[in-house]
């Protein structure tokens, strides 16, 4: 079919956050910094799981991947949002607006998949400790992760071809901060209830299904954790989970907050507000959390800087 004024966009116009230019500069200055601290955080996790033996295990093998999808997550979408702050045309052309939905969208399901394979491998190591070694052997967790990135993508592609297979007629301004699923199918000239449909279904998949299964693991793990006899021993088992346990009412938390309201569907505000805590706020929390909260990961830091201390004054003799 050809392209034309009615059916086919060259080009799409974010509205943003704010259309005043101080108030545009302040944002800039503040989402340049925590995406930067983003960055370098999950960085420095995934540098400190490699260079540490300790930390080459099923749990932190999950974590790389679990930084590794946060950074790229705030890649999709804070460069674009930074530059636009800074922009007076604020255009995104027709097919990086669709690539930044389908790595945005694909990343976002990932993280929640990621997420419930975490809770799978807390599980495990709490409820039965003495198998975890076998249950959890390198093939499984590499089959888990792979599952979790190609589901995540296929999703994301199916929502990306049905979504730009409308037609938008004039309208080309998105109020958004970036192409969002919902922000995009709203400009569309034609009904839309198959795609909402379609958005609702794979809710429900990658955000539902998986919580379900987080909580069914927790609550194995709390009914465990119950029976041992000793405090230090049930707190030494809480322990293990708090980090993920965090990183899950985290993102879940805002999602449901979000979408499962008793009334109406979130407003623009809601969305907006949504896609900055995961571009942002949660990718860059994420390293601090598994920091401050990991004995192990506090360990290797330590062990890390300790070595980095002893090169460096080699160097200076």
């Amino acid at each position: 079919m050809e392209p034309n004024n009615e059916t086919w966009m060259h080009e799409f116009i974010l509205l943003g956050l704010s259309s005043n230019w101080d108030t545009q500069v302040s944002l800039f200055v503040l989402f340049l910094l925590m995406y930067l601290v983003t960055v370098l955080g999950n960085f420095l996790i995934v540098l400190l799981i490699r260079l540490d033996n300790r930390l080459h295990t099923p749990m932190y093998f999950f974590l790389t991947n679990l930084s590794l999808v946060d950074v790229s997550y705030a890649t999709s979408i804070v460069p674009q949002l930074l530059a636009h702050f800074l922009a007076t045309h604020k255009a995104i052309p027709f097919l990086s607006c669709a690539a930044q939905l389908f790595f945005s969208l694909g990343l976002g399901g990932i993280e929640f998949l990621l997420l419930t394979v975490m809770a799978y491998d807390r599980y495990v190591a709490v409820c039965d400790p003495l198998r975890y070694s076998v249950i959890m052997r390198a093939g499984l967790c590499m089959r888990l992760v792979i599952i979790s990135w190609i589901s995540g993508f296929i999703n994301s592609l199916v929502h990306t071809s049905i979504t730009f297979q409308l037609p938008t007629c004039t309208n080309k301004h998105i109020d958004h901060i970036a192409c969002e699923t919902l922000a995009v199918v709203r400009l569309a000239c034609v009904d839309t209830s198959s795609n909402k449909i379609v958005i609702m279904v794979s809710s429900i998949v990658l955000l539902m299904a998986p919580l379900f299964l987080v909580l069914l693991s927790y609550i194995q793990i709390i009914s465990t954790i119950l029976k041992i006899q000793s405090t230090e021993g049930r707190w030494k088992a809480f322990q293990t989970c708090a980090s993920h346990l965090t990183m899950v009412a985290l993102c879940y938390g805002m999602a449901i907050f979000t979408y499962i309201q008793p009334h109406s569907s979130p407003s623009v505000l809601q969305e907006k507000l949504m896609s900055l805590f995961y571009a942002i706020l949660t990718p860059m929390l994420n390293p601090m959390i598994y920091s401050l909260r990991n004995k192990e990961v506090k360990g290797a830091w330590k062990k890390l800087i300790v070595k980095f201390s002893g090169f460096t004054s080699k160097l200076a003799t």
